[in-house]
């Protein structure tokens, strides 16, 4: 009965090594492939390499085609060909959609910016325009969790960053941000 008891809690204390990690990410992409009956979406990122998301209740899409008739479709608009950009969770292998941002012409804006202040607390980022403008975005949660820390660390160092946003009552809605290229 005390070698059980032993074998039982060391078992107990390694279940942390067997759990599945869940992790965060982000990609932007051309949309090869919606499979409605799969509940996927597959996008083909600028290397090559191609994912695969699974479309849930949950996901979010911005911009584009997301409006009113589209947004009672299961894709939200989303349709091959289109310019995304998608925040995900990965777990098990499984990579799933949380947000996809519609980034093509009929998309989200876009404005080159240089970053001058990040906080992630108030989901705020302070830039400064092309024109020489002050101005603060808010940020969406997953573009304060997920748009990259690096990238907001080494776009405040080294400047030039692109806002992908959407206005929403009088404000500037910062969606994701990446280093300018």
């Amino acid at each position: 009965m005390k070698r059980l008891s032993i074998a039982a809690a060391l078992m107990f204390l390694m279940l942390p090594a067997f759990a599945v990690e869940e992790h965060h990410g982000f990609v932007t992409g051309t949309v090869t492939k919606v499979d409605a009956a799969g509940k996927t979406v597959v996008v083909k990122l600028a290397d090559g390499t191609q994912h695969t998301f699974h479309f849930v209740k949950r996901t979010a899409v911005h911009g584009g085609q997301a409006a009113a008739a589209a947004s009672k479709e299961a894709f939200h608009g989303v349709k091959e060909g289109s310019q995304v950009a998608v925040h995900y969770t990965e777990k098990g292998g499984q990579e799933t959609a949380e947000e996809i941002d519609d980034i093509g012409k009929s998309g989200l804006k876009a404005a080159d910016v240089t970053v001058t202040h990040i906080d992630r607390g108030a989901k705020t980022i302070a830039v400064k325009t092309e024109n020489g403008a002050q101005e603060t975005y808010q940020m969406t949660d997953s573009a304060a969790k997920d748009a990259g820390k690096d990238v907001a660390e080494g776009a405040e160092k080294a400047g030039k960053t692109t806002v992908y946003y959407t206005e929403e009552g009088g404000k500037k809605v910062v969606h994701f941000f990446k280093k300018a290229i």
